[in-house]
């Protein structure tokens, strides 16, 4: 083949499963970031057993060292399987490729959280993963750009820029993951990111507990229901969104029990919501604190694009879209990537960053001090 082939592999917030892209860039230009080829794509999902396992990491538990290590192994296995099937399908074997770049499964996310540093811990057991595969892998992307006083994240903004970027309009890009974050690259060059808050985590933690699904199907149920005026004012007033970037979130402050006090401090005595009401008041709210973060800390705007899942919710697009009025608003299709596969193509691209020991952070995206050169190296 003329060019390098990585292989990119993202499990996000949203715990749903494993997204794994085959990438080939080009082997010999410099500056040739721009539209990797996409070979294909595979989707391993989570079993149930799994995914319940990893929302109970989220919180201090018992024997937490030992679960993490163990679930870790799992999930390096799981990672395996999820490569060897790509594989199969595209006809090539692990000879042919460069390097794997493993996001890992993020079980706390606390940047700057002591001494200004703090910590992030995503989880996958890289070591095995490259025993399994017999692929060198890179993996632990964020603990390099913490080390460095940032956040750890957003880091797709560089490969956003990369990829995306354009000199003739100014471009957002919205990941509508577990959490949303967006990115702003100007035509001037100019390029930020940040995390706007939650995106899909809380309305499928709600849906799990009403109808023991794991997520709403294009809104469907939601739409079935009514915002919730004050308790919409109320999450709103969550002092993160307030937070000028650089900023990040996730599962710490956005979960289960954030919600439980937002709707008992909302409900009047005797009040009973509907839970289809709440679930389409949550619906709006990622619809607003994405239209607010515009608004708040981005410049002109002249192009919108969606990725990720919520990509695929016809209800929360269409929130979004009637908060942005007349602005453009399509989904990464339309630039040559799918909703589903950019954060996976991205870690590919992070991959081949750290091989070539050129920098992958934007500072201006994550408050680090500088650029630096992110992942460490399993070598097979």
């Amino acid at each position: 083949m003329a060019g390098e082939l990585f292989i990119g592999l993202m499990s996000g917030t949203s715990l749903d499963g494993v997204d794994v892209a085959l990438v080939e860039f080009n082997k010999t230009a410099v500056n040739d970031t721009h539209q990797p080829h996409v070979l294909h794509t595979h989707f391993l999902a989570y079993p149930p057993d799994l995914r319940g396992q990893i929302l109970a990491l989220q919180h201090p538990t018992d024997n937490e060292l030992e679960t993490t290590a163990l679930i870790g192994n799992t999930l390096a296995q799981l990672y395996a399987k999820a490569v060897n099937q790509l594989l199969a399908a595209a006809n090539i074997t692990s000879d042919n490729i460069v390097a794997i770049g493993c996001h890992g499964q993020t079980i706390r996310h606390r940047p700057q959280f002591k001494d200004g540093i703090g910590f992030t811990l995503q989880i996958g057991n890289a070591a095995l993963l490259s025993e399994l595969t017999n692929i060198t892998v890179i993996a632990d992307f964020r603990s390099r750009d913490i080390a460095a006083g940032g956040q750890g994240a957003p880091l797709v903004p560089a490969f956003h820029q990369a990829v995306f970027a354009s000199t003739q309009v100014n471009r957002t890009l919205i990941n509508m993951g577990g959490i949303a974050n967006i990115t702003y690259l100007a035509n001037s060059g100019e390029v930020f990111g940040f995390d706007s808050g939650p995106g899909n985590m809380l309305l499928d933690a709600w849906i799990k507990q009403h109808k023991n699904l794991d997520y709403d199907a294009n809104g469907a149920w939601a739409s079935t229901g009514e915002v919730i005026a004050p308790l919409l004012s109320a999450m709103l007033a969550e002092p993160y969104f307030a937070l000028a970037p650089p900023k990040s979130t996730g599962r710490d402050l956005f979960n289960a029990a954030w919600l439980e006090k937002m709707l008992l401090a909302q409900k009047l005595p005797g009040a009973n919501y509907r839970p289809q009401d709440v679930a389409r008041t949550l619906v709006a709210l990622t619809a607003h604190s994405i239209h607010d973060a515009l608004i708040q800390d981005c410049g002109d705007v002249d192009e919108i694009y969606l990725c990720g899942g919520g990509a695929h919710n016809t209800l929360l697009k269409n929130s979004l879209q009637a908060l942005l009025g007349d602005k453009k608003v399509a989904t990464t299709e339309a630039l040559g990537i799918g909703v589903d596969w950019v954060e996976a193509i991205a870690f590919a691209w992070l991959a081949r960053q750290c091989l070539r020991k050129e920098t992958a952070n934007l500072p201006k995206a994550t408050g680090a001090k500088g650029a630096r050169i992110l992942g460490a190296i399993y070598q097979h």
